[in-house]
């Protein structure tokens, strides 16, 4: 199991996740913040818990390539 997170308040809206995961994520018109797609937000935390094994490069990828470091990836 793959737990990703995004802490979305903290986000600079740089684009680099979308980029390298636009499966995982995507650009909001309304703030230009990063949205993790299909996550569940608590407290600011935006969450997945994902099977696909597929995903797991490209969003270690962005979590890599994220300046504030506000992208974390787990396997559990």
């Amino acid at each position: 199991m793959i737990v990703i997170t995004l802490q979305r308040d903290k986000c600079i809206g740089c684009n680099y996740c979308v980029e390298v995961a636009p499966k995982q994520f995507q650009m909001s018109k309304k703030d230009g913040k990063t949205v993790l797609l299909k996550s569940d937000n608590k407290k600011g935390f935006h969450t997945i818990k994902s099977s696909d094994y597929t995903i797991l490069e490209s969003c270690e990828q962005a979590e890599k390539i994220c300046p504030v470091r506000i992208i974390t990836v787990k396997e559990i």
